[in-house]
């Protein structure tokens, strides 16, 4: 072979390689940020210097990949979460530490009216989910700790915007690198 058609060959195996990792990152990054909760390290919901959520890294907890939400509320109270969004379009959680339980946090395909379970297990952590609202822009679900002696009865509900995740009046809003706001 010669020279020439040795570079021609290596030239055009790298276009190719190169073309196929451009649109496999297209429908990624489509598919993020057509998510009830897109999903990049450096995504930021502002409030205030006291109430703001970032997503500053991902980890692999088993074998799939997480992000870590850093939340701050009231200045003081700090909250980490590790989430994810698996290919059935469910809000998985977990953590680092303790990496077998999985807890289901919403479902993206399901239906209006559709309920599950955040766990499963039916012991006093586990929740039944009711998807309350459901629109091609927004998803609502309620979370009633029916096993919960103390807490059955009493559901509170978590809405996510498509594009956007977490709904609010941020003052600073970055999704996917693009500031919003």
């Amino acid at each position: 072979m010669s020279s020439s058609t040795f570079k021609l060959s290596i030239a055009i195996l790298l276009f190719t390689l190169i073309n196929s990792c451009k649109k496999e990152d297209s429908v990624i990054q489509r598919r993020i940020y057509d998510s009830f909760l897109p999903m990049q390290v450096g995504n930021l919901w502002y409030a205030n210097k006291e109430n703001y959520t970032e997503i500053q890294d991902s980890v692999l907890i088993g074998s799939h990949l997480f992000y870590k939400f850093y939340s701050l509320i009231g200045g003081d109270a700090v909250d980490i979460s590790y989430m994810r969004i698996d290919d059935n379009g469910k809000l998985i959680a977990s953590d680092p530490e303790y990496p077998t339980p999985r807890i289901i946090r919403a479902d993206f395909k399901a239906k209006l009216g559709e309920k599950f379970f955040t766990t499963g297990n039916g012991d006093d952590t586990d929740q039944e989910v009711t998807v309350t609202e459901k629109s091609d822009n927004k998803m609502s679900f309620s979370f009633d700790p029916i096993y919960h002696p103390n807490l059955k009865g009493h559901p509170f509900v978590i809405t996510y915007i498509k594009g956007q995740g977490f709904p609010g009046n941020w003052t600073k809003l970055r999704i996917n690198g693009v500031v919003l706001k």
